[in-house]
């Protein structure tokens, strides 16, 4: 399972991801898709704990670090 809570991400003045929260059980997929600088790389680089973010983001029950 991949939870997101309020996933947001701001690089400067720029909000690149704005309260993003979702919820996906195990074997569910989800769709990203936006023009170029939409902020998908983004979300995935935070959901895996590459970005620092606000919000909090678990997988498998795992909290991702900040």
């Amino acid at each position: 399972m991949i939870r997101a809570t309020g996933i947001t991400k701001r690089y400067g003045r720029v909000e690149a991801v704005s309260a993003v929260s979702f919820d996906l059980e195990a074997g569910g997929s989800l769709a990203l898709w936006g023009s170029n600088g939409a902020g998908k790389t983004t979300l995935i680089r935070c959901l895996l704990g590459v970005t620092r973010h606000r919000g909090r983001a678990s997988i498998g029950g795992v909290d991702v670090r900040r």
